[in-house]
């Protein structure tokens, strides 16, 4: 080979070389993606989401005792049953909607532990759980999950969180059954934006407290796609709707078509999800 081949050949092999090394970290993040766990949500009765990560199941609210709203719930009990991976459950606060001890027993069995914000560890310790307190703003590390406690309002004035789960490079909000706050900003500033929000949209009025204010407690469709748009939540996942009959209770009488207009006003996404129903996000890549 003569000295001018030798060192095309010599020029040609750095490229190539040069091309492979560019070439490794795209490969590599694409090969990464496609072993990577896929996030997935269902949607469960009421206010209940579950979380799936490969094996690993993180459930925020679930709930699956029929006591609690009889015959006025008209969802589906859906199971809570887990068998592999680690299991972790969430509330947002104490009302027996929202914390079911029936569920979360069914869930973690007698050794797991309950998540919530140290107002609400003394109540979920007496129903006989061990407890892990999570502060406002400071991120629990579960496994794969990373979940972080931020402002709620609840209805009668009790504390109450929304929690932000962040998972197979996705990143949600689950917001119990808060009514209208102004710490919207500050969370979409802080920790958005969001692939999804599961938002309460009944707009429920209550009698149980005297004297009655006939005003809602919880959010109604519009506060919910104006929480969205604050937040910057691209998809709203409705919850925490569908009971009738209950005494000195009542929600908006159309609370799911009154969402769909309110988000065709504000260009919001949706997606209603019945209980059972998955979600699927792909990996980020």
């Amino acid at each position: 080979m003569t000295s001018l081949h030798r060192r095309d050949f010599l020029v040609a092999a750095a490229s190539l070389a040069a091309g492979s090394l560019l070439a490794t970290p795209s490969v590599a993040r694409a090969a990464e993606a496609l072993a990577a766990p896929t996030l997935r949500a269902q949607r469960l009765a009421w206010a209940g989401v579950r979380l799936q990560l490969g094996k690993d199941n993180l459930f925020l609210d679930p709930l699956i005792n029929p006591d609690v709203w009889g015959t006025a719930l008209k969802d589906s009990f859906i199971p809570v049953d887990v068998t592999d991976g680690a299991r972790y459950v969430l509330i947002t606060h104490r009302h027996p909607d929202h914390f079911d001890p029936l569920a979360a027993r069914r869930i973690v069995g007698d050794t797991g532990i309950v998540v919530c914000t140290p107002d609400n560890a003394a109540a979920v310790a007496a129903a006989g759980f061990k407890v892990r307190t999570a502060s406002l703003y400071e991120p629990v590390l579960l496994n794969d999950f990373t979940a972080t406690a931020v402002p709620a309002s609840d209805g009668y004035g009790d504390p109450q969180v929304s929690w932000i789960v962040t998972a197979g490079g996705r990143r949600i909000i689950h917001c119990g059954d808060t009514l209208w706050h102004g710490a919207w900003w500050h969370i979409g500033r802080q920790f958005g934006p969001f692939d999804a929000a599961f938002l309460p949209i009944n707009g429920a009025r209550f009698a149980w407290r005297k004297p009655v204010s006939d005003v809602p407690a919880v959010l109604t469709p519009e506060q919910a796609v104006a929480a969205a748009q604050v937040m910057g939540a691209r998809l709203i996942v409705p919850i925490h709707y569908g009971v009738t009959g209950a005494e000195g209770y009542s929600e908006m009488p159309h609370p799911e078509a009154d969402l769909l207009a309110a988000a065709r006003k504000r260009t919001q996404d949706i997606e209603i999800v019945r209980p059972g129903d998955w979600l699927t996000w792909k990996p980020r890549t």
